[in-house]
């Protein structure tokens, strides 16, 4: 099997929903480590997770006059922690609860010398269950865990390549535990309206004008994993704009347009593909938007 074929394999979303779900909690409880003790970086870039050449990381994470980072490994399928003084912890990827994953995490930080309070109830997700407390979770399939990092890090690498073509404000590449995506966001360099009621959260991370782009594993409505790309605020227009491929779609409920991950990954090229949708979208945003294009872009 070529190489292509195997980075953009299939994984259906009820193929490993249990997975997903569980490993989402396990991120959080990670990412959560990060948002504790980083400081703070404008729109929250501080608490995302980033890919690496096995899995997702936290990059490193000060501490006093140490510094650690904790990295999901999902060819080994271990949890390790370094510490810049030469510690080493692991931890195993393995069916096992929330409330067992976090005891051990909290334990194994605090075997390294690490003191850290989280807040310890998930983000994001409906009936959320305190990470202590939550026994319902608890599935884990290696197989299905290294497929979605196999896409992480295809995707990955595009989005990477879209970032290099922008010199104006950009985000970086990296993984939003709380939603469980990977985006990149860019920006044209104005404040953007105040969103109203917006809690603080909120706030932070749409105080500029933004258009982003990201991968996503599903759900909801969304019935498997898809690449999205919104623009916030939205011009008017944004949502009947052509865009590429023919297979993109706008979907009113989310304010967002849409393309499966199976129309990229069955096609001849799904780096052109997606790098396709990345652009046209971006340009149907800007364009509307009035963005200084000419000052914002690499030429």
């Amino acid at each position: 099997m070529s190489a292509t074929l195997e980075a953009w394999t299939a994984l259906p979303l009820e193929a490993w929903q249990d997975t997903y779900a569980t490993l989402h909690m396990w991120a959080q409880i990670v990412g959560k480590v990060r948002m504790a003790l980083a400081p703070l970086v404008n729109h929250w870039w501080n608490v995302t997770l980033y890919v690496t050449a096995r899995g997702l990381t936290t990059s490193p994470i000060p501490y006093g006059p140490r510094t650690f980072e904790i990295q999901f490994d999902f060819i080994d399928h271990k949890l390790v922690v370094w510490t810049s003084d030469g510690l080493t912890k692991r931890i195993d990827l393995a069916p096992r609860s929330v409330a067992d994953f976090y005891g051990e995490v909290m334990s194994t930080l605090h075997a390294l010398g690490i003191a850290v309070k989280i807040h310890a109830t998930p983000d994001e997700v409906p009936n959320p269950i305190p990470f202590a407390e939550d026994h319902a979770h608890k599935s884990y399939d290696p197989e299905a865990a290294s497929k979605f990092f196999r896409i992480l890090a295809s995707v990955d690498s595009v989005f990477k390549q879209f970032r290099g073509r922008f010199i104006g404000k950009c985000s970086p590449v990296h993984f939003f535990w709380g939603s469980f995506d990977l985006a990149v966001t860019r920006f044209s360099g104005r404040p953007a309206p105040a969103r109203p009621g917006a809690d603080a959260m909120t706030r932070e991370a749409y105080s500029h004008e933004v258009i982003s782009a990201g991968f996503w594993p599903g759900g909801g409505e969304i019935k498997g994993p898809a690449f999205y790309a919104y623009a916030a605020p939205e011009p008017p227009g944004f949502k009947t704009q052509s865009v590429r491929p023919k297979a993109a779609y706008y979907h009113g409920g989310m304010s967002e347009i849409f393309l499966m991950y199976d129309d990229v990954r069955s096609a001849e090229s799904p780096e052109a593909v997606l790098m396709d949708f990345l652009q046209s979208t971006y340009e149907a945003g800007a364009n509307l938007g009035k963005w200084d294009r000419a000052a914002l872009e690499r030429s």
